[in-house]
């Protein structure tokens, strides 16, 4: 009994969740937004949000690289800005990854609906174009979506590094401090370089996608 109640919750909370996009949708179709035109604001969203992350490990950066020439006896101002710079990076992370899922959820929907679409055509020429157009979008997609992932995997390491260091210098506000922590600088800049040409290529996919996008509207 307990097998068939939790495979009946699981169905009724699966047709919630249909119901529930479905009314989204709909409610965007009634303003003239269709699925394609909702995925191209996603990436528009998810491709600012990796530009303000940019921005933010940037300046985390700038504000480590900072803490290698203090003076020992400005060490506790220096942490307080670093620790900020950490906290507001790890939070446009999160903004960041909370977009490409966004981008990946509306995705799914429309090539979906497409493919679904594909037998209502009765025209074969029609049909046959519409599905290489499918297939092409698809393969398109696939690369940017492969970017933005390759360069979401990026940050977490260098928030890991971010956050180590932070906690280290909060524990040890003197000059045997910056020593240390000037080793880990080459470390840091190098993956933060990394970080910020993946952000770079994935911010360029995007805009192609949305380019290749808007000429089959």
């Amino acid at each position: 009994m307990k097998i068939l109640a939790k495979m009946a919750l699981a169905l009724t909370l699966g047709l919630l969740v249909t119901a529930c996009e479905s009314t989204y949708y709909s409610a965007w179709e009634s303003l003239g937004k269709e699925k394609r035109d909702l995925l191209v604001d996603r990436v528009e969203d998810a491709m600012g949000a990796q530009e303000d992350a940019k921005e933010e490990f940037k300046d985390a950066l700038e504000q480590f690289s900072s803490v290698v020439s203090v003076e020992p006896s400005k060490l506790k101002s220096v942490y307080e800005d670093l620790s900020s710079s950490y906290e507001d990076a790890e939070e446009q992370a999160a903004e960041v990854s909370d977009h490409i899922d966004r981008v990946e959820d509306v995705s799914e929907d429309l090539f979906k609906e497409w493919k679904g679409e594909l037998d209502e055509i009765s025209n074969a020429k029609l049909r046959g174009s519409s599905a290489t157009q499918l297939k092409t979008s698809q393969a398109k997609y696939a690369e940017l979506i492969k970017a933005m992932r390759r360069a979401e995997s990026r940050m977490a390491p260098v928030l890991s590094a971010f956050k180590d260091n932070v906690l280290f210098l909060k524990h040890n506000l003197n000059a045997q401090a910056i020593t240390s922590l000037k080793s880990e600088l080459t470390g840091i800049e190098n993956n933060v370089g990394t970080l910020i040409r993946e952000m770079e290529a994935s911010i360029a996919e995007s805009q192609d996608f949305i380019r290749d996008m808007e000429l089959i509207q």
